[in-house]
């Protein structure tokens, strides 16, 4: 019987997440806003400003939920586990729930990915190929993403693969 994962993201993940979300709602509503003015300038029929501005009022509504809620939700739900012979990765929101086990010999490849986001805070994304699709680790810190990269390497043959392709 298989354990359930316990391994956590990291908390900053939370911040980080809010961070990326608010520059998004910044984003959107700066584009509202050059539509609003378009429709103002060029005349445009009535109801596109009807429009915008229901858009802008459901965007603010999300966004709140989306800043404030969601990213808490999905720090305390995404769990991973690495053991010798698979890597489980379960996560999921309200409606959907995945829990993914992965085969340490269907692994490919492993690597580790900073954005400016992730670096602010410290954090990198664990990404493990596998043939048919790339799955990720969010938000661990750098240095518990490089331990992680190198276990599911050194479980999954590739410093050997690697080695004797080299000779």
């Amino acid at each position: 019987m298989m354990k359930e994962p316990q391994q956590r993201i990291s908390i900053n993940a939370v911040k980080m997440w809010r961070l990326s979300n608010i520059i998004m709602y910044f984003v959107s509503l700066l584009l509202l806003g050059v539509f609003l003015f378009l429709q103002h300038y060029y005349g445009w029929p009535n109801w596109i400003k009807l429009a915008i501005y229901a858009v802008i009022i459901i965007s603010t509504i999300s966004s709140a939920f989306e800043i404030f809620c969601i990213p808490i939700y999905k720090q305390r739900t995404w769990r991973y586990e690495i053991e010798r012979h698979y890597i489980q990765l379960k996560h999921g929101g309200f409606i959907f729930k995945n829990h993914l086990i992965i085969p340490i010999v269907k692994v490919q490849y492993v690597n580790t990915s900073q954005g400016p986001l992730l670096k602010k805070y410290g954090l990198s994304t664990v990404k493990i190929g596998t043939m048919a699709y790339v799955h990720e680790i969010p938000a661990v810190s750098k240095e518990k993403a490089t331990e992680l990269r190198e276990y599911i390497a050194f479980l999954s043959g590739i410093n050997e693969r690697t080695n004797n392709e080299r000779t």
